[in-house]
């Protein structure tokens, strides 16, 4: 059985990210004698299990999170810096900070088309390669809710779902405007979306069963 779980070391769908992430590690590191990375919606756990597959020694990563519980992990960690941002505007860090940005999962959380493409900017804005990855619309199943054909069906019916039992991450809601809520925290974009948003970038399929499964802008 394929594990998906998303902090498990035998997801092959993050393993295989982390190997291109670890081709632009090189890239820098054969100009450099360090690798700065940020990781926009990273966490310190999603670190902790993956380091052992990266150059430890030489890479520094930051961590920007929305979510403000993150701001105090990891602070035994030298190489992981935490801070808490929008990705939309990250007006604190400057142009060409970094070395590489890394985005998993995250793009279809901001917000609206207008939100996506401020989050685009600043990926491009931040450092000279890039490794943005989200789930594809088309395929069939919604990874948030685990849930077949959800994100396919019209709001009115898709929040009726919500509010009838719990969906994969999202719980059961018992108002209208919970599972309202729960159904528009995620907004999946198909390959041409991507392309538009990442139009320096090769844009790579993450195939499941010959289906795509998700979509990687790729910035070498």
């Amino acid at each position: 059985m394929i594990n998906v779980k998303p902090d498990s070391p035998d997801n092959k769908f993050r393993l295989a990210r982390i190997n291109m992430l670890k081709v632009l590690i090189s890239s820098t590191l054969d100009k450099s004698e360090n690798c700065s990375i940020l990781d926009i919606g990273g966490t310190y756990n999603f670190w902790h299990v993956w380091r052992d597959k990266i150059d430890w020694e030489t890479t520094h990563i930051t961590c920007v999170n929305h979510d403000p519980h993150h701001a105090d992990e990891g602070k035994d960690q030298t190489n992981i810096t935490m801070m808490q941002g929008d990705a939309r505007g990250l007006n604190s860090l400057t142009d060409n900070q970094f070395d590489i940005v890394f985005s998993n999962s995250v793009i279809e959380h901001v917000g609206s088309w207008r939100d996506m493409v401020k989050m685009a900017n600043e990926v491009k804005r931040l450092a000279p390669r890039y490794l943005v990855q989200t789930p594809s619309f088309w395929f069939p199943i919604e990874p948030h809710a685990r849930t077949p054909f959800l994100h396919w069906l019209p709001e009115p019916i898709a929040y009726r779902i919500v509010m009838a039992r719990k969906c994969g991450f999202w719980p059961k809601h018992d108002t209208v405007s919970g599972a309202v809520n729960a159904v528009q925290s995620a907004k999946l974009i198909d390959m041409r979306q991507m392309q538009t948003l990442f139009d320096d970038a090769e844009v790579v399929r993450e195939k499941f069963f010959g289906v795509t499964k998700s979509l990687i802008a790729l910035k070498k």
